[in-house]
This record gives C-alpha cells, structure tokens and sequence, in this order.
C-alpha cells in the first residue's frame, strides 16, 4: 500500500447497487481509507409497512440497506444523508416544472450537477474526505498542468459522460471515477470476486423517483391532475385534433397524438402558452441547430468558434458542429447536417473526440 493512499480519505457515493459497492470494495483493496455515504432523496412518511418495526417507523429503504450490508461487510464506515427535501425542490419540482414550460427535462443531469457534486460532495469535505467517489462509467485524467479533463466511459453501452457535463475544474479535482476504464462485465466480475451480497443485483431504473416511468402520472401526481384541453395542429394552424394536456407531450413523440392522419405525425413543438401541440411529418421535425443556455466548459472556454461534435440527448451518437460562444454563459450550435427532435430542456454536450469539452441546456 502507498503511503500516499494510506493518507487519502474516500467518501463513495454507495447506492446500493453493484457499481458503487464495487467502487468501495476497489478503493479499499487499493488502501485508501474509504467511507460510505448514501443518499435518502424520497420523503418516506412515518407509515406503518410489511417491514416497519413495531414502533411503526419507517422501513429502511432497500438502497440503504444494502448499501449499509456492503459497509458492513468491507468494514468501512457508513453514513446515511437525508437530502429528500433538497431533491424535491432542486431536482422533483424542476422535473414538473419543466413538463408545464414545454419543455423535457433531465433528471438525472439536474441530480448529479445539484446533488451528487453539489450537496454530496459537500458532506464529502465534512466528512474530511479527499475525494468523492462514484460509480460513474467516466474517466478523468489529470495533465502537466494540474487542469482535470472528463473522458468517455470505455465500455461504450455504459458511457455515462453525458450526464456529467457540469463539473467544474473544482469538483473534478475532488472526485475519483474508478470504473471509468472497465466493461460491465468486469464490474460484475469483480464483484464476485469481492463476494458482495449485491454481485447479481439487476440495472436501476432510468428515473429512480418514477418506477413505473409513468412520467404523466408522476406529474399529475405532483401537480394536481386538471384537464388542461387544447388543439393539436400542423404547422399552417389548421387544427386536426383536441388533447388533454399539453405537458403530455414532448417534441419527436409519435404515439399516443390522437389524432388520424394518412401519414405517421411526430410532435414538432409545445407551445404552453397557447397550449397548443404542434404535429407533422418527420421532414418537419429537422433542426439546422439550437441555442443552449447555461453553458459550463470543462475545457477552457473558446474565444471564438470552434469545431467539435455534440450529442442532443443520452442514446444519441455525437454529430459535427460548429459551437459559438456566446455572453451570459450561452451558446449557439449550429449542426454540420441538420438533426431531428431537438428537445428543450435536454442537455446538449460537447466533445472533442472521448474528451467532454462541456455542455449546456437546450432552449
């Protein structure tokens, strides 16, 4: 062991599921004094439940507890933070939010830039941890220069650097990735090996607040449920239906319109104002580009315009662009090929090859 890891205070973000408590198992067997920390981000009540103790508490959600047997069993310390009001009204209200200005949102960018490196990794430093690790499929490098840069996942189907175009120069330099370089396989491999209870443990849902990812419901829920109708257009004004809602819909959605037409309808644009839904055809449903807002560069911020590629949501392959910085931490992008469902509300992120240079929120 390294003296110099000897030295080191870890706090890993441990869910519960297979890639943290693999993070924690490596990072300990790597001699770094590691703690656990896991977040509670839902208000559970104070019902009584199948597994509720006799005093009528609530159960320990199943996240803790197996995060809290991983603990047990590497024989780390672990600590439980309760951020369930700060989730609601920085990531669950957004989430509503969003869906009532026309607009998609993303949950678990907003997560990881406000909870995840924001609040967690403040207890991080509370807890007198170095570093805060997570079980992210990122990689970062650090240069002669001490400047940190975010590199792609290398198992190309688990690349979560999408998600973490926010991070700072700051909070890179205080966060460790240790699964960055490895497949999915070989986490579960080595979770096996480790012996965790947690080895087989299935994939989280992709939106951890809605299991069902009845995202209408949920908002509705939230919200209150009120029949908000509307016309559903083409993009001459002519009206070719009524819908229910207008937050319903989100922009390149086909099913579910309502509306009969000779050829397939995609939804071209939500206007709440109006509450209006605007639908055509899929040649309709092309962008030359987009203006983001919110913009955060992980590389040095350019000057001018520069060439990169970018992608416009998570499953979406990175495509040639020309980014131009613009005042107020915004920027336009202006795509090499025009590009279909741009959405408002997604992140667009930028890259230079495996390496993030940044990104931003679609407007």
């Amino acid at each position: 062991m390294s003296e110099k890891k000897r030295n080191k205070r870890v706090a890993v973000a441990m869910s519960g599921g297979v890639d943290s408590s693999v993070t924690a198992a490596l990072l300990k067997d790597e001699g770094y004094d590691v703690v656990g920390v896991t977040m509670v981000v839902r208000d559970l009540g104070k019902p009584v439940a199948p597994n509720a103790d006799a005093s009528g508490a609530p159960p320990v959600p199943d996240n803790v507890r197996d995060a809290g047997m991983v603990a047990k069993q590497l024989g780390i310390p672990f600590h439980v933070v309760n951020f369930a009001e700060d989730f609601q009204r920085l990531v669950i209200d957004d989430f509503v939010a969003e869906y009532f200005h026309g607009r998609t949102p993303n949950p678990c960018a907003r997560c990881n830039q406000r909870i995840k490196f924001g609040l967690l990794l403040k207890k991080a430093r509370e807890l007198d941890a170095d570093y805060l690790a997570t079980g992210h499929y990122v990689r970062k490098s650090v240069d002669d220069t001490g400047r940190c840069h975010l590199l792609k996942g290398m198992d190309e189907g688990k690349d979560q650097s999408y998600f973490l175009f926010s991070l700072t120069q700051e909070q890179l330099a205080e966060t460790l990735f240790p699964l960055g370089g490895m497949t999915k396989r070989e986490v579960r491999l080595l979770a096996a090996g480790f012996g965790l209870p947690v080895a087989d443990k299935g994939e989280s849902q992709e939106i951890c607040f809605i299991p069902d990812n009845d995202y209408v419901r949920f908002i509705e829920e939230e919200r209150g449920k009120a029949c908000q109708p509307g016309n559903i257009v083409d993009c001459r004004g002519n009206v070719l239906g009524r819908h229910n809602g207008a937050y319903r819909f989100t922009i390149g959605q086909r099913k579910g319109l309502g509306v009969a037409h000779a050829h397939p309808l995609y939804v071209l644009g939500v206007d709440m104002a109006r509450n209006e839904v605007t639908v055509g055809g899929k040649d309709e449903l092309t962008s030359e580009g987009l203006m983001a807002a919110e913009v955060n560069w992980i590389a040095p911020a350019p000057d001018t315009s520069v060439e990169a590629a970018c992608k416009i949501r998570y499953r979406h392959r990175p495509v040639a662009c020309t980014i131009v910085p613009l005042a107020g931490d915004r920027a336009q992008v202006r795509f090499h090929r025009p590009e279909q469902a741009v959405t408002p509300g997604q992140a667009v992120v930028f890259y230079d090859g495996d390496e993030v240079l940044g990104g931003g929120w679609i407007e």
